[in-house]
């Protein structure tokens, strides 16, 4: 099926971007600046790539209020690739030997939990599996060591649609979140983590790009083993330049900044993000075929993960939603259901539509 119109696009990532973003580029891509050549044609190391790469820097450190004793690296290998960086520039820190503490609420917070035991004591300090990762263990049962180089959160979990409501207290020891799918939705007070680590792929811009924002204490900390495009001392004092840099990815990420500035910042487009994922959730909790099954405080305001109580019907669900423009809610193969990822480039347009949608199929059903 091709549509002769831009969809409206729930995947988790890649994902849905601004059109005015895309546009830019589009217009941009044959003739960049007047150069003749197109952004990803030009040196990483040219004045003119240079001038994008410090500008992208400068409009996140703005955009997140991201304190002068923090630096920004911009990576490759994703999230999964900062599941052993982590671990190799950390570990190190612990009291009696590489260790260090996961809080465990869903699939991607168990994936950097089992990495990290390839290089030290992984200890799980609280999960809550048995409560098939519907909601955020309460912070008065976390079990951390005393002994711990930092803890672990998945700040938002993009497959099961579970998000931290406030960033969690755990003392002097360096917090570490991952914020791949929140990144830049709302608010955060960038001091209260030693490392926060994303994936430009749902919230930013085209895969590629991997931000890491870590405090500059934490640095110079890593073990022997760490490859250099690992180390993050060794790329903080190259510009993330000792390979060659995903280009166009950076471009994009700077594009997307400068959207979202446009736009208000990030307390802006946080109003924007709690209304369209009220509506969307009032829109299940009204209805008789639909149901979310994340406890209320924990909803991600990201990714609203539903379920219809007749599964026979998914597959028409699924085909008629796809008909009508509305497209890639099928969920994560492994929580199954349906999940609608409403980023910051998600118009409130497209989530009425998608209420719209649902009403009608629950009146057909």
């Amino acid at each position: 099926m091709t549509f002769d119109r831009r969809i409206f696009n729930f995947a988790a990532g890649p994902a849905t971007l601004p059109e005015e973003t895309l546009r830019q580029a589009a217009d941009e891509m044959l003739n960049w600046h007047g150069l003749g050549s197109s952004v990803m044609e030009i040196s990483h190391r040219s004045k003119e790539f240079m001038a994008v790469y410090e500008e992208t820097l400068h409009d996140l450190r703005t955009l997140m209020n991201i304190p002068n004793g923090y630096e920004i690296l911009l990576l490759q290998g994703g999230g999964i690739g900062q599941n052993a960086a982590i671990p190799m520039n950390l570990m190190g820190l612990g009291k009696n030997g590489p260790k260090a503490d996961f809080i465990v609420t869903g699939i991607w917070s168990e994936k950097s939990f089992k990495e990290a035991q390839k290089y030290g004591v992984a200890h799980l300090a609280a999960s809550s599996e048995a409560e098939k990762f519907t909601t955020v263990p309460p912070r008065s049962a976390w079990n951390l060591s005393s002994d711990a180089a930092y803890v672990h959160i998945c700040a938002n979990e993009t497959i099961g649609g579970v998000e931290f409501d406030h960033a969690p207290d755990v003392g002097n020891v360096p917090l570490v979140a991952d914020v791949s799918s929140n990144i830049l939705s709302k608010e955060m007070d960038v001091s209260q983590y030693g490392v926060l680590f994303a994936g430009a792929q749902k919230n930013i811009g085209p895969s590629g790009v991997t931000i890491v924002i870590v405090r500059k204490d934490l640095l110079g900390h890593s073990m022997p083993i760490t490859p250099s495009v690992w180390d993050w001392a060794k790329e903080a004092a190259n510009q993330s330049m000792l390979n060659t840099p995903p280009t166009f990815a950076i471009y994009m990420a700077g594009l997307s900044f400068k959207w979202l500035l446009k736009q208000g910042g990030v307390k802006a487009i946080a109003k924007q993000n709690q209304a369209k994922a009220d509506l969307l959730y009032e829109c299940i909790d009204q209805s008789s075929l639909y149901e979310n099954r994340i406890a209320k405080l924990y909803r991600s305001r990201m990714n609203v993960t539903f379920f219809l109580k007749d599964e026979a019907l998914n597959a028409e669900f699924l085909a008629q939603s796809h008909a009508a423009g509305l497209v890639a809610l099928r969920g994560h193969k492994a929580v199954g259901g349906m999940r609608a990822s409403i980023y910051n480039a998600m118009p409130i347009e497209g989530v009425k539509a998608l209420v719209e949608f649902m009403r009608d199929f629950e009146r057909r059903a």
